[in-house]
């Protein structure tokens, strides 16, 4: 009995377009970039429905015949590569040859382009493996592609599309990172009738970061440019002390192409991490540019991804680069070369040491209040023995001391109030003494209109001042003036969850995390008792609100046996 067989030609190329194609975003970003490698100077992004129902790109790059048109519905179909030694140089951004056979594999397709100087155009329409029409239109130089009722053929894939503010927040975001590589390109996003964005070309990448994020941006971030050999770094990052309370902001480029790298990553965070006020991240915009054969692009089938020949190299000139953006904007001209520091993997160089001593007279945050609300009644109390490092509360239990984190322990006390008030309605609210006026990236507004209601019932409460400019009029009473800007802007990322249930429990766990002691907070005595008493009256003094552990039991038994006092 034979039990291997060879698929049917149309289930093993609907399993093919599920490794390329699983959701809007991937649709838009195929096309997206087979545009831009037709050197597109303008791309129009158009959605309905998050793009499930309906998505059309639109460009005005050189087009195609109707012989290529045909063509590249085909399987391994490219203009690309040719050889197999072109895979060891991919010089663009899309090259697989996959894409438009697997996006009509799933969906209704119409093609429409022309190219240069041709006296008519080429219109194809496809449904799934079938062509149901080509013919001759009028159409300018350029492709328009439509594709329709994705995953029409694909019922159980499409049950599991996410929501249509869900959908189209991947594609605003895939579509900044576009943007920002691409400053000379015309990008707009329409979702139904309304306008996204529109970003007219500009000539530099400074610019462009101007119409994605306002003008409050470029005070914060310097210019980085540096080359050595066959590799260069170009773009911009945070001038200390300011940064981010996430990495969210961190774009990385290789050879123009958006990137999630972590060898790049680790060189951001590692040379900030001495300059930065506790907490914060850099913002980043960078550009490395390495030989095409010195990086691998085709190590995951979404190309987010790449592989470095050297990636040791990669690292220490990614440091380096920055390292000297960082001398440079502070006015330190002596500059030493690299020396190996022999207790660690990574390199650092006098310029670094030199570096780590310059003196901010950085502003450190207040300290945060740690009764915003009456004290309770003691119960059982647990004796406070002291403060360890200034990060943990060393406390003793009847046969075991507790070593308990202050942060966490302070989130969980924090969020078990705030869903009580929640549940409530009773947020205490502020009236800003002035308007607090800020620029929203297109992502964010998205977050805040799918979150309006969430956030308004939290104590926040905004007015839009026109483009993407709003007033923070109102915040929560439960932090300072200055605070609620930034603990706005986290908020919105925490907007993602399909769930209202989720959306609320993860706003509630940033509230506090955002309102609690920090590590490293020099502690007094009765705040250090008042928070041990509270904890132990949560709904959950074993983790904090993110799932983290609070405390450490170390036994009596393990003390008296690490002493010889053990009993036999």
């Amino acid at each position: 009995m034979n039990r291997i067989a060879l698929l049917p030609s149309d289930v093993s190329q609907k399993i093919a377009a599920g490794e390329v194609i699983e959701r809007p975003f991937s649709v838009v970003k195929e096309l997206v970039e087979n545009a831009l490698d037709a050197q597109a100077t303008e791309i129009k992004v158009e959605l309905v429905e998050g793009g499930k129902r309906l998505l059309r790109v639109t460009d005005n790059g050189y087009g195609m015949s109707r012989e290529d048109a045909l063509l590249a519905f085909e399987r391994h179909s490219t203009s690309k590569i040719s050889t197999e030694a072109d895979l060891d140089q991919i010089r663009t951004l899309g090259f697989r040859g996959e894409a438009l056979p697997s996006i009509s594999a799933v969906s209704h397709v119409t093609l429409k382009t022309s190219e240069k100087d041709e006296s008519s155009g080429t219109q194809i329409e496809r449904e799934g493996e079938e062509v149901l029409r080509v013919e001759d239109i009028a159409f300018p130089q350029g492709t328009c592609i439509e594709v329709a009722n994705l995953f029409f053929n694909l019922p159980a894939r499409k049950k599991f599309l996410r929501s249509e503010r869900s959908e189209l927040g991947q594609i605003v975001k895939y579509l900044t990172q576009a943007a920002l590589a691409f400053p000379v390109v015309r990008i707009s996003l329409f979702h139904g009738k309304r306008k996204v964005f529109d970003y007219p070309r500009v000539a530099q990448l400074k610019e462009r970061i101007f119409q994605v994020y306002g003008g409050d941006i470029l005070d914060r971030i310097m210019e980085v440019e540096y080359k050595d050999g066959h590799l260069a770094l170009f773009g911009y990052a945070s001038i200390p002390p300011t940064g981010r309370r996430d990495r969210k902001q961190q774009f990385f480029y290789v050879n123009n192409r958006p990137v999630k790298d972590k060898i790049l990553q680790a060189a951001l965070n590692q040379i900030y991490k001495s300059f930065l006020e506790k907490d914060n991240f850099a913002e980043s915009f960078l550009f490395l540019s390495v030989p095409f054969t010195d990086v691998d692009v085709n190590v995951h089938p979404t190309k987010t991804e790449v592989k470095f020949i050297d990636s040791n190299a990669i690292f220490r000139f990614v440091h380096r680069s920055l390292e000297q953006a960082l001398l440079k904007a502070m006015g330190v001209k002596e500059i030493y070369p690299l020396q190996k520091d022999k207790t660690h993997e990574f390199f650092v160089s006098e310029s670094q040491k030199s570096l780590m001593s310059f003196d901010f007279k950085k502003q450190r945050p207040d300290e945060k209040t740690l009764f915003p609300f009456p004290k309770s009644e003691k119960f059982e109390a647990i004796p406070v023995l002291g403060q360890y490092n200034n990060m943990y509360i060393v406390a003793a239990g009847e046969e075991e001391l507790l070593i308990i984190d202050q942060h966490n322990a302070h989130e969980r006390v924090l969020f078990d109030r705030y869903v009580e008030i929640d549940s409530q309605n009773k947020w205490p609210q502020k009236l800003a003494l002035l308007p607090i006026v800020f620029d929203l990236s297109p992502s964010q507004i998205e977050s805040f209109d799918g979150s309006r209601e969430l956030l308004e019932g939290l104590g926040f409460r905004l007015e839009e001042m026109g483009g993407r400019s709003y007033a923070l009029k109102e915040y929560p009473g439960i932090f300072k003036e200055e605070e609620a800007k930034d603990i706005f802007l986290s908020l919105l990322e925490d907007v993602n969850e399909k769930k209202i249930e989720d959306k609320k429990h993860k706003m509630l766990a940033t509230l506090a995390c955002k309102t609690a002691v920090k590590a490293g907070e020099v502690l007094a005595r009765e705040k250090m008792e008042y928070l041990v008493d509270e904890l132990f009256k949560t709904s959950n003094f074993s983790l904090c609100p993110h799932g983290r552990p609070i405390t450490v039991k170390i036994q009596k038994g393990e003390i008296e046996k690490g002493l010889k006092r053990a009993k036999n």
